[in-house]
C-alpha cells in the first residue's frame, strides 16, 4: 500500500473478540499511524495481538473517563466521535464501525474515508431498542428518535461503506440509504484445526449483553440438563450465573488457544443473537463443530442447514430446544463442516480489502 499517513477509527477497544480480530487484519493491511477510539480498556497483551509489530499510538476521547460502565453513556457516543480531530496530513481514514466510528469527520476534502461495517450500526436505537430499553422504550422514545436522526446524518460521512455481509449491506441501504460493497470478514483458520472426536457438551461464545440473547440458551439448558459451556463476559453474566443450573459452566473471556480447546471438542456451537456476520460460528465450523443458530442475519450466509448446522426460527427457549432435538438426530461430517469455513480465510480478506482500498485511492488521486 502507498506510503501515506493512515489512521484507524474504532468504536472502542475493550476485549479481544470477533470485531477486534477483524481490526487485527485491517491493521496488517494498512499499518496505521494512529488509532482513534472512544475508549480503550483492552489489556496490553490483547492490544499486542492487534498491533503485533509495534507499540500503537492510541488516542481516546472523553469517554475514557466513564470507565468500564461506558456503555451506559451511549447517548454521548455520537457527540464524542464527532469531536475526534484527524490531522490534515492524513490521507486515508479507515473506520471499523459497529456503533458510531463511521461518524468521524474528515479534516480535509482530499482525505479518503472508508468505513468497514462490522455489524448493523448502533443497534441500541434500531432493531434492538426493545431489548435494550425494555418496558422503558416509550419513555426514551424522544431520545431514540433524536439519536436515529444523528446516526443517519453521520452515516453519510464515509466516502465508501464496506459491509461484512449481504445482510448488513441490505440494512445499510434500508436505514441509511447508502450503497455498500461486501467483503466478508476474516477467519484465522490457522488457529482452528479440525477435531473429529467430539465430546458431550455444547458451547456458546460472545459478549454477555442483552441483545445476544444468552438468556434463552441458559433457560434451554436449565430444562434439558445437557452440559453447556458459556465463554465470554459482560454486564449480564452474574445475572445468568445466578439463574443457571449446575450443568452450565461460565469461563469468562478466554484467549484463542483456550477458546479453541472448547469449541473444537464441543458437540455443537450455539448462536442465539442476530449477528451481522458471526465470526465465532465460522471458527467453530473450522474445527469441524456444527452450529445451532437463530435463523436471521449473517449466519444465513455462512451456515448450510443440514450440512454444517441447523437453524431455529424464533428467539425463544422452546424454539431452541426443538432445534437441539433436530441437531441431535442429524449426522454431521466434521471434515465437510470445516471445508465450508475455508471460504472465509484471512488471506482472502486481506487481498480483497487491500485491492479495494488501493482502487479507491487511485480513483481519488490520493
Amino acid at each position: 500500500m502507498k506510503s501515506i499517513k493512515k489512521v484507524l477509527v474504532a468504536d472502542w477497544l475493550d476485549a479481544y473478540g470477533g470485531a477486534e480480530r477483524v481490526i487485527k487484519s485491517i491493521e496488517e493491511v494498512c499499518r496505521f499511524d494512529i488509532t482513534y477510539t472512544l475508549i480503550c480498556l483492552m489489556h496490553r497483551d490483547h492490544l499486542f495481538k492487534i498491533y503485533q509489530t509495534k507499540t500503537p499510538r492510541i488516542v481516546q476521547t472523553f469517554v475514557r473517563h466513564f470507565g468500564k460502565p461506558f456503555r451506559y453513556f451511549f447517548f454521548t457516543f455520537h457527540f464524542f466521535v464527532d469531536r475526534i480531530k484527524v490531522p490534515k496530513d492524513v490521507k486515508l481514514i479507515v473506520s471499523s464501525s459497529h456503533s458510531v466510528a463511521k461518524g468521524v469527520r474528515k479534516s480535509s476534502p482530499d482525505q479518503l474515508h472508508i468505513s468497514y461495517f462490522q455489524a448493523r450500526n448502533f443497534n441500541y436505537i434500531w432493531e434492538d431498542a426493545p431489548l435494550f430499553f425494555g418496558k422503558f422504550q416509550s419513555l426514551f422514545s424522544p431520545l431514540i428518535l433524536f439519536l436515529r436522526k444523528i446516526d443517519v446524518a453521520q452515516a453519510q460521512r464515509p466516502d465508501y461503506i464496506v459491509a461484512n455481509s449481504n445482510f448488513v449491506r441490505d440494512w445499510v441501504k434500508f436505514r441509511y440509504n447508502r450503497d455498500a460493497d461486501v467483503i466478508y470478514p476474516p477467519v484465522d483458520l490457522s488457529q482452528f484445526d479440525l477435531q473429529e472426536q467430539k465430546e458431550e457438551f455444547y458451547v456458546t461464545v460472545g459478549r454477555i449483553v442483552t441483545v445476544k440473547k444468552f438468556d434463552i440458551v441458559v433457560e434451554a439448558f436449565n430444562q434439558n440438563k445437557k452440559k453447556l459451556v458459556v465463554i465470554g463476559d459482560g454486564l449480564h453474566r452474574k445475572e445468568l450465573e445466578q439463574m443457571a443450573s449446575p450443568n452450565i459452566h461460565f469461563t469468562g473471556f478466554l484467549d484463542t488457544k483456550e477458546l479453541r480447546q472448547y469449541i473444537s471438542k464441543a458437540k455443537g456451537f450455539i448462536q442465539s443473537g442476530v449477528e451481522g456476520f458471526g465470526i465465532a460460528t465460522l471458527e467453530a465450523q473450522a474445527c469441524g463443530t456444527p452450529v445451532i443458530a437463530f435463523g436471521q442475519g449473517g449466519v444465513l450466509e455462512t451456515v448450510v442447514e443440514g450440512k454444517t448446522g441447523v437453524f431455529f426460527e424464533e428467539q425463544t427457549t422452546s424454539s431452541l430446544l426443538k432445534a437441539i432435538e433436530v441437531f441431535e438426530q442429524t449426522t454431521f461430517d466434521a471434515a465437510a463442516v470445516r471445508i465450508e469455513a475455508l471460504r472465509f480465510s484471512e488471506e482472502r480478506f486481506k487481498k480483497e480489502l487491500g485491492e479495494f482500498i488501493e482502487q479507491k485511492l487511485q480513483e481519488h488521486n490520493v
